[in-house]
């Protein structure tokens, strides 16, 4: 491995912090933890630009994700160009795209910088299509994610194993997953086979006097929720807390320490709860599996009250309404435990009133307004006011004090999502036309406040548009109910027992549940303006009348000036587009957008704003602010921070911040009494010959040198296998794997024993298609032991879950009867029970002992008919995509591979050239897939 003598690449590195993380890792192997929006793509960009500089390196880029090759391709060509080295050649992409065998094998010989896809670098270095020992080292990114199963694992020890010289990065951004479990940072570090952490949070000494050499101009906007707001803010954490406390009632036997209302802020919440709920999945009750989802439910009704319109909010609670609640009759007990809280009444009360208000009374209507007693109240986010504010304080700044320094006076608005990012929008390019009604009314006031900003002619849009939508919505859920009546009446006879009938009050005294009687009506008659309660105690939405409805309606008509502004926002013609547009000032350039990672930093760089507006708080944003500012000192910048105050939008931010901190002091602790094992060293990687050797029996007589020279037991596995964590772990236990492209079966362990393997989703689809059946019948033709492997979760329940369900008779559509119906027609075909992949792996190994060693040639010829090639050469997602198509089957899909070139040529097939090869029947349902209507 060469190594440039050049330091060119500390020229994109300014801060002294990122210029002794540099020299660090370049010095050594390490586990790299940057702390979120200290920028850590351009520190990886810079070492890989270090090897590609030489020109005779071959580096392989492990984890990143397609935004993220999109980035390092991009700075890689800018750091070649400012360099002016020609030995440069970039970074190469290496995915299902380019995956010929033939095309992959040149492109390793000639070396460079490849981002590969870490299913295909498993088989290229398993096939040692890859000449591991040449490769100059790995770099692998999002480093939290592997763990011991994982397939980029795998990569790591097969790297490894095979070369002891090259060099190991890992990098992350992410420290949270360090600091779970027991001994979480040497597990990990043993994962990677590496020895050095390096950690980087915020407040290390470095960092902390890097940033704050030139700091930017900060203004914090503490903005107050309405009282509405408030109060339903209230009401859902009451229903979180209510949730949380029933899941510790009836798991007393879990972990509990996370399960907090500050924890449940955060999605990761979902993920604990989950994990921890998993082994015990088959045993809890209905009731607190049904609080684990409301949680969800919960806590995304919290977001879109900070984010969404008043209409749109309430919009969204009737959907989760009309998803929760069951349909007439049913038991109190089958409903979510949330819907019958006060604090459910409260929500969905106070909700409705941020519209409209009242009751219309249509004797007074008034023509062309707003009918009396029914009247839009429309309230808006009290944040639109204050970016308005913000706004104007802007444009006066920008007159008064013209930019001098590098900033292109741009101004950047910065939110949590692409919906935000819509409506921003929307209110900007509306919040200066009021509506003619209020015109009228405001007679006197519109000479002393002209600019004024509004959201009324937004929001009378969108009311219109919720009166729209509400009819159909209400016939949709209707019929969603007539179709789960219909469907639990056919469950039932399906059990053998009787459909239930709805219970009602007359002739059936005591079968129908009593009204919740203790509840008091409160505010008189405020109360009819909200939901009311079913007989169950749940809640229920009032509708309206539809005359009531259409009076409403009728007084937000658009007005004739509404009318002549455009509707669609943004979907302007761009017909002669010279005569009408023109290039925008850099001053008068307002950008919204959503918060995107390490992708903001390209985003600041490419802008260079002078004005930076944080519609909602994020950390790494405010970092990436930091670098950006101390990273170029002539610009100048202002950030305005919003923020809700009291919020959960404010504790959800001071929670983030000090969960990472946390983070990083456990993770500072157990590297000072971490202990270092030597036999993870990059040079002492055990050799798998040596480890066969020492399993040996070694009492065996005479024979025992023959036996200790013999090859290692091989295993045949299907390359499309390599998604499972199977062939990791059988490669763990010292057995060769040998990657195939196989017509028949999953895994050959000798020239006698196939195996099929399913896990219960695979298992299910492959029963619902009839693909089981056929690969049944292949295994039976070929070998004289097939064997079908049903493997289960590691981390969830060793149970099939109907089983736990079952309350009569099975019917012929449940999972059990179809197993029953595959023995009985396939009485030769054995059926595997495994609990995790580990059971698998040692499962094998017992059916493997005394067997003779496959041959990875005769069985990948099994199956093909004559004339056939082996399909090695083959893309495998294409392939995936073919066997999906109606019509292909085991039999034809061959004839189809070596006949037609892709699946484009495919689809512009005719009728009569597709059933020329596969058969009228076939040919007939593939063009038919190909050319039907997306719209029929």
């Amino acid at each position: 491995m060469s190594t440039p003598t050049s330091s060119q690449p500390k020229v994109s590195l300014p801060l002294a912090y990122q210029q002794d993380l540099f020299e660090e890792v370049c010095e050594q192997d390490q586990l790299v933890i940057l702390a979120r929006g200290l920028g850590l793509l351009p520190i990886i960009t810079s070492l890989l630009h270090k090897y590609d500089a030489v020109g005779n390196n071959l580096v392989l880029l492990i984890g990143a994700d397609d935004r993220e090759n999109g980035w390092l391709g991009e700075a890689l060509a800018e750091h070649a160009v400012r360099s002016g080295t020609t030995e440069a050649r970039g970074l190469k992409i290496i995915n299902t795209e380019v995956a010929s065998v033939s095309a992959r094998a040149e492109m390793y010989k000639q070396g460079g910088i490849f981002s590969v896809t870490s299913r295909i670098l498993v088989t290229d270095m398993l096939t040692d299509l890859i000449d591991c020992p040449k490769i100059s080292g790995l770099v692998v990114l999002h480093s939290e994610r592997i763990i011991a199963t994982s397939i980029e694992a795998f990569i790591l020890r097969i790297y490894r194993q095979k070369n002891k010289e090259g060099f190991l990065k890992a990098f992350s951004d992410n420290p949270e997953p360090f600091t779970t479990g027991f001994a979480p940072l040497a597990t990990m570090m043993r994962n990677l086979f590496l020895r050095s952490p390096s950690l980087w949070p915020r407040f290390h000494v470095t960092v902390a006097k890097s940033l704050e050499t030139k700091k930017a101009e900060v203004v914090e906007l503490e903005v107050a929720m309405t009282d509405s707001m408030r109060e339903i803010q209230t009401a859902v954490l009451e229903c979180i807390e209510t949730s949380i406390s029933e899941l510790r009632k009836s798991n007393s036997s879990l972990e509990l320490d996370d399960w907090t209302v500050d924890s449940a802020l955060h999605k990761s919440f979902d993920v604990i709860v989950r994990r921890q709920l998993d082994p015990v999945w088959h045993r809890i009750s209905w009731k607190t599996k049904q609080v684990a989802n409301d949680l969800t439910v919960l806590r995304r009704i919290l977001h879109c009250l900070l984010t969404y319109d008043c209409v749109t909010f309430y919009q969204y609670l009737e959907t989760i309404l009309a998803t929760h609640a069951p349909p007439p009759g049913s038991t109190r007990s089958s409903q979510s435990p949330w819907l019958f809280l006060d604090a459910a009444h409260t929500i969905f009360t106070l909700a409705k009133r941020r519209v409209y208000i009242g009751k219309a009374d249509l004797s007074k209507k008034a023509s062309g307004k707003v009918p009396h007693g029914l009247e839009p109240v429309l309230e808006e986010l009290p944040k639109w006011a204050m970016l308005a504010e913000v706004l104007d304080e802007i444009e006066k700044d920008r007159y008064f004090n013209p930019a001098l320094s590098q900033s292109s006076g741009s101004t950047l608005i910065m939110c949590s999502d692409e919906s935000t990012c819509r409506q921003i929008r929307e209110f900007l390019q509306t919040m200066h036309e009021t509506p003619l009604e209020d015109l009228i009314n405001q007679d006197d006031e519109l000479e002393e406040k002209p600019n004024r900003a509004s959201a009324a002619y937004m929001m009378r849009r969108k009311l219109r548009a919720y009166f729209a939508w509400k009819p159909d919505f209400s016939k949709f859920s209707a019929l969603l109910y007539t179709g789960e009546q219909k469907n639990q009446s056919q469950g039932q006879g399906n059990f053998g027992g009787p459909a239930n009938k709805i219970p009602s009050n007359e002739g059936s005294r005591g079968r129908a549940p009593p009204p919740n009687k203790r509840r008091r009506v409160r505010g008189g008659a405020a109360a009819a303006s909200g939901p009311n309660r079913q007989n169950t105690g749940a809640v229920q939405v009032t509708e309206e009348q539809s005359a009531q409805v259409a009076a409403l309606l009728a007084g937000v008509q658009p007005t004739e000036g509404e009318q002549n502004l455009k509707q669609e926002i943004g979907a302007d013609s761009f017909e002669n587009m010279e005569d009408y547009y023109e290039f925008y000032e850099m001053n008068d350039l307002i950008v919204v957008h959503p918060y995107d990672g390490d992708m903001d930093e390209r985003l600041l760089d490419e802008l260079r704003p002078r004005y930076v507006i944080m519609y909602e708080p994020d950390p790494a944003f405010i970092r990436r602010m930091e670098v950006y500012r101390s990273s170029h000192k002539d610009r100048e910048v202002r950030v305005y921070f919003l923020y809700y105050g009291k919020s959960v939008e404010e504790q959800r931010y001071l929670s983030a911040v000090r969960k990472e901190k946390d983070s990083f002091t456990k993770l500072v602790r157990e590297k000072g009494s971490m202990s270092v094992t030597l036999t993870l060293d990059a040079k002492a990687v055990e050799d798998p010959q040596e480890a066969f050797l020492r399993t040996v029996n070694t009492r065996i007589a005479g024979g025992g040198r023959m036996m200790a020279t013999a090859v290692p037991p091989r295993v045949i596995v299907d390359i499309r296998e390599f998604r499972s964590s199977l062939p990791s772990l059988l490669h763990g236990r010292n057995v060769e794997v040998v990657p195939c492209t196989l017509t028949v079966g999953d895994y050959i362990l000798s020239p006698d024993i196939c195996v099929e393997r399913k896990s219960i989703k695979d298992l299910i689809s492959s029963f619902k298609d009839g693909r089981l059946y056929t690969q049944c019948e292949n295994m039976l033709l070929y070998y004289k032991n097939p064997m079908v492997l049903i493997e289960f979760d590691q981390n969830k329940s060793f149970n099939l879950e109907p089983f736990a369900d079952l309350t009569g008779n099975i019917g012929q559509h449940d999972l059990q009867a179809k197993l029953v119906l595959l023995t009985i027609a396939f009485p030769k075909v054995k059926l595997i029970w495994s609990s995790s992949p580990y059971q698998t792996a040692e499962i094998f190994e017992e059916l493997k002992r005394n067997q003779k060693e496959p041959d990875p040639l005769e069985a990948v010829k099994l199956g093909l008919g004559p004339g056939e090639e082996i399909a090695g050469v083959y893309n495998q997602t294409p392939q995936e995509i073919l066997r999906s198509i109606p019509g292909i089957n085991p039999k034809n899909i061959k004839i189809i591979m070596s006949e037609v070139e892709n699946l484009v040529e495919l689809s512009n097939m005719e009728e009569r050239d597709i059933s020329a090869l596969i058969g009228k029947e076939a040919g007939k349902q593939v063009h038919k897939f190909f050319n039907r209507s997306a719209f029929s």
